[in-house]
């Protein structure tokens, strides 16, 4: 792998071929020897079916890496006994970029609610002051596909745990962790594990940089134990309060927002931007695809499409208002999740549930206010009241609280049905 300390060929095996093994592979093979594996085969593409190895050849070559995507789970894949044997070669895409470009301005947003939306805007941000800037990981392009990097390039970088527990070399100059609540438990299969592996964007930092991150105790009983060498800011949902009257934008004004938005004032205080700049940023900025996107409003009724929303967490600070909602939830129940929601909001609620694990949804909320069950999200659509005629406020709140998997291919196919049905079920002009 070429690096700053390296100019050797070396030998690959790339696992997953899904966006991040095709951008490893086209970026890895001029100068190295590379092979790729997938637990289904035919998910590659033929012009790359000459560098497929199969599972019987895979002993007869000794790889200096092994280059895995993240949605493998080492546990419950066709490579899983080859993979522990050999687990200090596993490395990802992240690890491969910061070998080649060590000097890169890198800034990792991780935590469990809101990356996306976080990274956009920082991106967003950066880009109106003028800074040539990426935006890559779990949003963007894979990180090993963009071209013309320079000294002067800046990469925002969205990391999952899932990347982070697998990485061995990737650090950034600037890490910053949102927030933490209970998710990917099956995988990770505990609190402690997971949070771990978002702290490695930190543990891998030097003197010379900076962590700045959400103020709980679990971070920081955990951060004590470790050697830490960067600067360690801990930044408070309200740190920035004062600016609040600058901002005009809605999708700013409830806490969870708001809150990840005081990690940004944080870092731009660190960078040196203009304050104002990036204040009006934030008000122009519009909600990504499928989170808290707000797809009809009128006068009484509102009707808000957060298909991204895979945790009870993610979803509960949109249910802290006084006027009436009717919660569209359900699919795959995530390990370890618990519902916070203080009691005086449960008189606004009703609750419409579909998916596999809507009994698991139901004993959490049926002595709390009202519950309807159905099987599909087609099906629970028709247990919702028309609003022809309404004459109080109401907001349709599509956020299914759970991972789409046991329906759907992703959050994305999931939010995309959810549009066309709502238009067949909710006659809105």
């Amino acid at each position: 792998m070429k690096s700053k300390n390296e100019n050797l060929s070396k030998n690959f095996l790339i696992y997953g071929f899904g966006k991040s093994g095709t951008s490893s592979l086209k970026f890895l093979k001029q100068k190295n020897k590379c092979f790729i594996f997938d637990d289904d085969k035919k998910k590659i593409n033929s012009k790359f079916k000459r560098f497929f190895i199969s599972k019987s050849k895979l002993s007869n070559n000794n790889f200096d890496y092994i280059v895995i995507s993240p949605g493998i789970n080492i546990n419950r894949c066709q490579l899983s006994n080859y993979l522990k044997k050999n687990q200090k070669k596993v490395i990802t895409d992240l690890d491969i970029f910061y070998k080649f470009y060590p000097e890169v301005l890198t800034i990792t947003i991780t935590g469990t609610n809101g990356k996306s939306t976080t990274s956009k805007l920082l991106y967003d941000i950066l880009k109106s002051q003028n800074y040539d800037v990426r935006l890559t990981g779990n949003i963007g392009n894979p990180i090993l596909e963009e071209k013309k990097v320079t000294r002067n390039t800046i990469f925002v970088v969205e990391a999952s745990s899932y990347q982070l527990a697998y990485s061995k070399y990737f650090k950034s100059k600037f890490s910053i962790i949102i927030n933490i609540s209970p998710d990917h438990l099956e995988r990770h299969n505990t609190m402690k594990n997971y949070v771990l592996s978002k702290l490695k964007c930190v543990l891998r930092q030097n003197e010379n940089d900076i962590s700045i991150i959400t103020n709980t105790n679990l971070l920081k009983d955990l951060l004590r134990s470790k050697n830490i060498k960067s600067k360690i800011i801990y930044v408070s949902k309200n740190k920035y309060a004062y600016l609040k009257n600058k901002l005009n934008n809605d999708n700013f004004k409830n806490s969870a927002n708001f809150q990840n938005l005081n990690f940004l004032f944080e870092l731009s205080k660190h960078m040196k931007l203009n304050l104002k700049t990036v204040i009006k940023t934030i008000n122009k900025f519009k909600p990504l695809k499928f989170r808290q996107e707000l797809i009809y409003k009128s006068k009484y009724l509102k009707i808000i499409n957060d298909s991204k929303s895979t945790t009870l967490s993610s979803t509960i600070p949109f249910l802290e208002t006084n006027e009436k909602i009717f919660w569209i939830l359900g699919g795959q129940f995530k390990k370890g999740d618990k519902f916070n929601l203080k009691k005086k909001y449960y008189k606004n609620l009703e609750a419409y549930i579909y998916g596999r694990d809507r009994y698991i949804f139901f004993r959490l909320f049926k002595n709390k206010f009202k519950v309807k069950l159905s099987k599909n999200l087609n099906n629970t659509l028709k247990l919702i009241p028309r609003f022809n005629n309404v004459k109080t406020k109401v907001t349709v709140l599509f956020s299914p609280s759970a991972a789409s998997f046991d329906q759907y291919k992703n959050f994305e196919d999931r939010g995309r049905e959810f549009n066309m049905l709502i238009k067949r079920y909710l006659p809105i002009q």
